[in-house]
């Protein structure tokens, strides 16, 4: 597979999100610094040192217009992509760490396995804040040089990826449901799909190690 990684300021990103600016996030990028961060990838859902910051009260109020949010991090080391998930609303990711991306589009798995060759990566550098759209596929970030740790804030609607409710899956789109607004696609060598996640990933899983050594 030939991937290219990009930058979140090129023009191509403008179709999975856009970059946040204006919000007060020294405070919670210095917390965010000094949570841990290992040689897996470890996800928190709500951390009360980010969210005791200036930044959960501007990005509730203001990116989020008024609803309740939770900030929690996404740390640890990662090359491959493994799995793709949506919820029903914008993500923000704020990157204390430089970071990689790897993004496609709802719309190309809809009804549908997606082929990994139409995930894109990009480059999020340390300090930026992105929005990943409702429609944007995305997972864990992965490291941006080899062996290196990402540390990321994640800012989403109160609720989110906590426990699955217990539903009668009516379609597709319900079969995926894996956490609280949380739609999960995997990958066939992905841990996820022995945990009963739909496999709707085909293709290479992609590991982008041998592009940041």
């Amino acid at each position: 597979m030939s991937l290219v990684i990009q930058k979140v300021s090129d023009e191509a990103f403008a179709t999975y999100g856009r970059i946040v600016t204006g919000y007060d996030m020294d405070a919670m990028l210095a917390a965010l610094r000094e949570t841990p961060a290992g040689d897996g990838v470890e996800y928190l859902p709500s951390v009360a040192s980010l969210e005791a910051t200036p930044a959960m009260a501007e990005f509730s109020a203001n990116c989020y217009g008024g609803m309740p949010i939770q900030i929690g991090y996404c740390n640890g080391k990662n090359t491959k992509l493994n799995c793709l998930e949506y919820h029903r609303d914008s993500e923000v990711d704020v990157a204390a760490e430089d970071c990689i991306l790897l993004l496609a589009r709802q719309q190309d798995c809809m009804g549908k396995m997606l082929d990994t060759s139409k995930v894109e990566a990009f480059y999020c550098p340390a300090g930026t804040a992105v929005e990943l759209y409702a429609t944007t596929l995305h997972y864990a970030p992965c490291s941006a040089k080899y062996n290196e740790t990402f540390r990321v804030a994640i800012v989403l609607p109160k609720g989110t990826n906590y426990d699955k409710p217990a539903i009668v899956a009516k379609n597709d789109d319900d079969k995926r449901l894996f956490a609280s607004n949380k739609w999960l696609i995997a990958h066939p060598e992905a841990s996820e799909a022995k945990q009963g996640a739909v496999i709707g990933l085909t293709g290479e899983n992609i590991d982008i190690a041998e592009l940041i050594k």
